[in-house]
């Protein structure tokens, strides 16, 4: 069985970082994107990381443009705009796919642990969810993201305990992050 921590990923200066560096810790890996409907997200995001760094927990952000091309930016411009805007700390990676046949491994093991469910009821979700199956049919079966700022909660042992998609209530990521402090 695998954990989170067999994965290596490419850091922003594009050196390899072995996710071991986090075992021990709960860790809220996201795909992300500076010219998305979500990028808002960010500034809970910052929030919940100050609030819990200090209790073991770690935000990997990995910024993604498979997604109607919001985040074109290079990896320095993306850094540099969330950190400016959003007053992020927390890691941010380099860019990457995180579906079809260039999918980083990272993303394809934690959407098979916790696949795809849809993105909720509601109009505003239904809307998306009609997006997001036009702009994903390019990948097929290997779609394993359905839009940027997917969230996946890992626990201290590496394993993968809960799936958020970007429609999901950011109080309600807080409150399963806490629980898993």
């Amino acid at each position: 069985m695998s954990t989170v921590y067999d994965f290596t990923v490419k850091d922003r200066e594009g050196n390899d970082v072995s996710l071991k560096e986090y075992a021990g810790k709960v860790l809220l890996i996201v795909n992300t994107a500076t010219g998305c409907g979500f990028t808002p997200h960010y500034d809970p995001l910052e929030a919940m990381y100050k609030e819990m760094k200090d209790q073991g927990f770690e935000i990997l952000d990995f910024p993604c443009n498979q997604f109607a091309n919001q985040a074109p930016e290079s990896d320095e411009e993306i850094h540099q705009f969330c950190t400016m805007k959003f007053g992020t700390e927390f890691p941010q990676f380099a860019k990457i796919d995180v579906n079809g046949e260039t999918a980083d491994p990272l993303f394809a093991w934690l959407a098979s642990e916790k696949p795809f469910n849809g993105f909720g009821k509601g109009l505003k979700n239904a809307a998306l969810n009609k997006f997001a199956k036009a702009n994903n049919k390019q990948f097929g079966d290997k779609t394993y993201i359905g839009w940027n700022f997917t969230k996946f909660l890992i626990d201290r042992e590496g394993n993968v305990l809960e799936r958020f998609e970007p429609t999901a209530n950011m109080d309600d990521v807080k409150k399963a992050v806490a629980a898993a402090l």
